[in-house]
């Protein structure tokens, strides 16, 4: 939706504030955080890991579901081979096939939930930040500021989840596009836009005055 922004600018040169590490600020999913566990180091047990935006090695958003892995970032560590080998490792993950409808999202929440070493290299992002939904999709409970999409904010990147599910796909897609082309318009053309809505009112304004006649 917005081309013209950077991600250095937009998210990654002040992490602090555009993410979050306590899960409880926004938990759909009602996951117990932080762990209670006496045997865990301090870090295990903190909602907020060491607090340091160096330590953030995983961000993703949350929509009204839990996890979602429509957008997300990874940063290249030593943690994040390790994350990766075993989200991926059919002999866990293939066990689940049946259980876990979402597959690798399903999977990640179920590490983030049961692995304390998970956690202190996790952060959240506002969805909207990154990852906007249309009003079709989360909408049982009506327009969510957490969640849906907002012109008036511009938000970043809108993603048409569940759009095959009884939504009309192509019509969200071009409408969103033809909303960023207008939002994106230069000066120029945004004073032909307007001279233009100017003649036509002007026509228009003809027509009716010749037929009132």
């Amino acid at each position: 939706m917005e081309p013209s922004y950077s991600l250095q600018a937009h998210i990654f040169n002040d992490l602090q504030s555009n993410t979050y590490r306590d899960i409880n600020l926004y938990n759909p999913l009602n996951i117990t955080h932080p762990f209670k566990l006496p045997y865990l180091d301090h870090l295990a047990r903190s909602p907020t890991g060491n607090g340091q935006a160096e330590s953030i090695d995983l961000i993703i958003p949350q929509d009204c579901g839990g996890f979602n892995l429509g957008s997300f970032f990874i940063h290249r560590s030593v943690w994040t081979d390790r994350l990766l080998d075993i989200w991926w490792d059919p002999v866990g993950y293939e066990q689940k096939h049946m259980e876990w409808e979402h597959k690798e999202q399903d999977a990640l929440e179920h590490l983030y939930i049961n692995q304390a070493w998970i956690r202190p290299h996790t952060a959240f992002i506002p969805q909207r930040k990154i990852n906007s939904f249309p009003m079709g999709a989360c909408s049982d409970n009506g327009m969510d500021e957490r969640i849906h999409y907002s012109e008036q904010d511009r938000d970043f990147v809108v993603n048409m989840a569940g759009c095959e599910w009884g939504r009309d796909c192509w019509g969200e897609m071009y409408n969103f596009r033809e909303l960023s082309n207008k939002l994106n318009r230069t000066r120029w053309e945004k004073f032909k836009d307007a001279i233009s809505e100017r003649i036509k009112a002007w026509k228009d304004k003809g027509k009716k005055e010749e037929a009132g006649q």
